[in-house]
């Protein structure tokens, strides 16, 4: 069986399979990563105290760890939501919202990694933008 056929037939393009692959990966990333920050808490606010204390940031930390705990929460459920939207062709949008959502979070991290001057932290966040500039393109084409 010829699967390409059988997806077009129930309304599954290829660009609907990327962007549920773009959308699950997100929402596994980002789910996570905004979960084990609220689970631990106070663990992640004294580590990332510590990793900015001689930078510009350094009096910030409880601000930031909450707008990027929220971003990133949110970026993993409209991705989760995308999904589910692409899978039973209702549309784009909420899994479009989870890549902006993504792209911001990752933005925020990488500014926060540069300040630090954590370099090879910073360069590891790349593919993590990566995935959401690509999920931005497939789930606006």
């Amino acid at each position: 069986m010829d699967l390409l056929p059988f997806l077009a037939e129930h309304g599954i393009h290829p660009v609907n399979v990327m962007q549920m692959a773009f959308g699950a990966m997100a929402a596994v990333l980002f789910l996570q990563s905004g979960l084990d920050k609220v689970m631990n808490w106070a663990g992640e606010k004294a580590w990332l105290t510590g990793h900015f204390a001689k930078s510009p940031l350094k009096g910030l930390v409880p601000l930031g760890l909450l707008v990027v705990t929220v971003l990133e929460i949110a970026a993993g459920a409209f991705s989760a939501a995308g999904f589910f939207q692409v899978l039973t062709a209702h549309g784009t949008s909420l899994g479009l919202l989870g890549m902006i959502f993504g792209t911001k979070a990752i933005f925020l991290l990488f500014f926060g990694q540069r300040l630090a001057k954590d370099y090879a932290g910073a360069a590891s966040l790349v593919p993590y933008f990566l995935l959401c500039a690509g999920g931005l393109w497939v789930y606006m084409t």
